[in-house]
């Protein structure tokens, strides 16, 4: 049964910043056609070019022909499922993957997170909303590509290193291969290591107040972290504070 969605087109320009989008690509993932092409829309509206796959053999294909900008990719799809295909593509490299998930997928939205996407979407859902997520995805990684190599602006914790012009993160100078978002929850609790966050003030941090986002989705994010750092030997890079949040470890490599 085809999800409905929110399809009252609009015009997105103003209020999404046209100029900004123009010339950043978004592959559309989804077995449903109505779905890509509401998203086609609405992403041309605001001024992205856009390309469509129909399952997840395509996705991959698509984007070993053309590298997008951005991934907006649905879970449930026939031949490769949405998850394979993020798992695949993290494989290869950190191209932003935005979610589309039903309802009733909660748990495999958490993977997917765990597998290395930036954010979800749950349907129905309004092509604004969309819209919204992916702009602010793709600020955070222009904001990465944009990064003057000189000077480095480092944070440095224990074994933990930071370079936040270049957005690189390193274990006793082993770089540790983190996505977008992974990269902005650590840099926010190094800026202030002996400050405790709660989940929603690493929302605010990312985000920006008002987002909707769950606080699963950054349990599931500090998870990943974690794995990352532990199989280069930080078992000591975020504490967990019960009932309160996060903040950074010593980051001496330590186990609890």
């Amino acid at each position: 049964m085809t999800p409905s969605v929110h399809a009252t087109p609009v015009d997105l320009r103003p209020a999404f910043g046209m100029m900004h989008a123009m010339s950043r690509s978004i592959l559309i993932v989804d077995d449903d056609p109505h779905i890509r092409e509401l998203l086609d829309f609405a992403l041309t509206k605001a001024g992205y070019a856009t390309r469509q796959a129909e399952d997840g053999v395509a996705a991959l294909a698509a984007v070993e022909e053309q590298a997008p900008d951005l991934v907006v990719l649905d879970i449930n799809m026939p031949r490769l499922d949405g998850l394979e295909v993020c798992r695949r593509l993290r494989a290869q490299g950190s191209t932003p993957i935005l979610f589309l998930s039903s309802r009733d997928d909660e748990i495999d939205r958490v993977l997917g997170i765990e597998l290395g996407a930036d954010d979800y979407v749950v349907k129905p859902f309004s092509p604004r909303e969309v819209t919204a997520r992916i702009s602010a995805i793709l600020r955070r990684s222009q904001a990465a590509a944009a990064a003057a190599p000189a000077p480095t602006s480092l944070i440095s914790h224990g074994r933990l290193t930071l370079d936040t012009d270049g957005w690189t993160a390193r274990w006793a100078g082993q770089e540790a291969a983190l996505t977008v978002t992974e990269f902005g929850i650590l840099k926010a609790l190094a800026a202030a290591p002996t400050r405790v966050f709660t989940r929603d003030a690493i929302i605010d941090r990312l985000h920006g107040p008002g987002f909707a986002i769950t606080d699963r989705t950054i349990d599931s994010h500090v998870r990943n972290l974690r794995g990352k750092f532990a199989a280069l030997g930080g078992l000591d890079v975020i504490e967990t504070k019960a009932g309160v949040g996060y903040r950074l470890g010593p980051c001496r490599g330590e186990a609890a």
